[in-house]
């Protein structure tokens, strides 16, 4: 069971993203996803949710709050949003956080957030500024945890070690963009961030922005809005691994989709990688993952595919 580090919130093995809610997922569709979700999440675990302001303008947000408030899952379901950048000038100062949360805490109907990010770095406002106005969050119970998302390795450390010369609330957590075609981001200097620093790791675009899931490949058309920024992977290695996916998948009897989150849900330092799906088929190709264990050869095959 996946323990998000220095917090008691157990989480699943998957963070299920609400980027799709109100997107490429209407609402009734994005309750169908939800209730799927939450069925196929073991007992034992958090069903944990991924979702930020700026997803929909708080679309996405109100859409999640108002499943929550019908099916009564709100002591059930972890919750995470972001303070995003969206139009504001200084998206990490004091009064930006203040009111980005009030904002959350509305859409989501909550009143408390279980895991709220900084969405993007800001450079702009003082890290003092900043981790300051999250802990006040955090004293005053609307937040229980605060984590970073896009942040490189030295801001990261940057922000740690001023958490502790304040004394205030210190990330616990980082969301950064890994996956099977993005590796040397995340483990050339970030993984050592997040394993000295005792953090969990909720990476994004855990499916590479859908190429994992096979279905994009050289000379093919999809119809989807994340077409473009798949077609970026397709090449040799793109091909070596979705072969490589395509073989341990064939001997589990799942997807790729599922074989790729799975990997990456066992790679040192990753709590829970984030996916979504825009259907609930589409879905049910991820859920799999939950309990797919990889032989020790198959995720070195994959490993040295991607590499």
């Amino acid at each position: 069971m996946p323990q998000l580090p220095g917090t008691d919130l157990t989480v699943s093995d998957l963070c299920l993203g609400g980027n799709v809610f109100g997107w490429t997922a209407d609402e009734p569709t994005s309750f169908a996803l939800l209730d799927r979700f939450v069925d196929a999440v073991p007992s034992t675990q958090s069903p944990f949710v991924d979702t930020a302001e700026m997803y929909g303008h708080g679309v996405s947000e109100q859409i999640l709050g108002r499943w929550m408030a019908e099916r009564g899952m709100r002591d059930r379901v972890v919750v995470a949003t972001k303070a995003s950048p969206g139009e504001k000038e200084h998206p990490l100062s004091a009064p930006e956080i203040r009111d980005a949360a009030e904002r959350s805490l509305r859409n989501l109907q909550v009143d408390t957030i279980d895991l709220y990010y900084a969405h993007y770095d800001d450079e702009t406002t003082p890290l003092e500024e900043t981790l300051t106005a999250f802990d006040e969050l955090v004293r005053s119970g609307k937040v229980r945890h605060i984590a970073a998302s896009n942040y490189s390795a030295k801001r990261l450390t940057e922000a740690l070690e001023t958490s502790e010369r304040l004394g205030v609330a210190g990330y616990v957590a980082l969301q950064p963009h890994y996956n099977l075609m993005e590796r040397p981001a995340y483990e050339a200097e970030l993984a050592d961030v997040v394993a000295e620093h005792g953090l969990g790791s909720m990476p994004y675009f855990g499916l590479a922005r859908g190429f994992l899931t096979g279905k994009y490949r050289a000379g093919e058309t999809i119809d989807s809005p994340r077409a473009k920024g798949a077609s970026q992977y397709v090449g040799e290695k793109g091909d070596r691994v979705l072969a490589a996916l395509s073989e341990v998948a064939d001997a589990h009897g799942v997807t790729g989709a599922a074989v790729a989150l799975r990997w990456l849900a066992d790679q040192p330092t990753v709590t829970a990688p984030i996916a979504s799906g825009r259907s609930v088929d589409q879905l049910a190709d991820l859920l799999p993952m939950l309990d797919l264990v990889l032989t020790d050869d198959q995720s070195q095959r994959l490993t040295a595919a991607s590499a």
